[in-house]
């Protein structure tokens, strides 16, 4: 995965949370814990789980979450 984003840090998905629309994600990424709100549409097809490891994508004020 190649993103133009240069803030991507890589981490362990600590909780997930589900709404009836959207999802929260915290990723641990060394002791710092990084919530992104997404949908739960892109946790399915990212197939997010807690102890996976995935990546927070920071570009401007978004959180996004990335997977290998």
């Amino acid at each position: 995965m190649k993103l133009s984003a240069r803030n991507q840090l890589k981490g362990r998905i600590v909780e997930i949370v589900k709404g009836a629309t959207t999802s929260h994600v915290r990723i641990d990424v060394n002791g710092a814990v990084i919530t992104s709100a997404i949908t739960n549409e892109s946790v399915a097809d990212l197939q997010l789980e807690v102890g996976k490891t995935a990546y927070a994508v920071i570009k401007a004020s978004s959180v996004m979450v990335g997977v290998d």
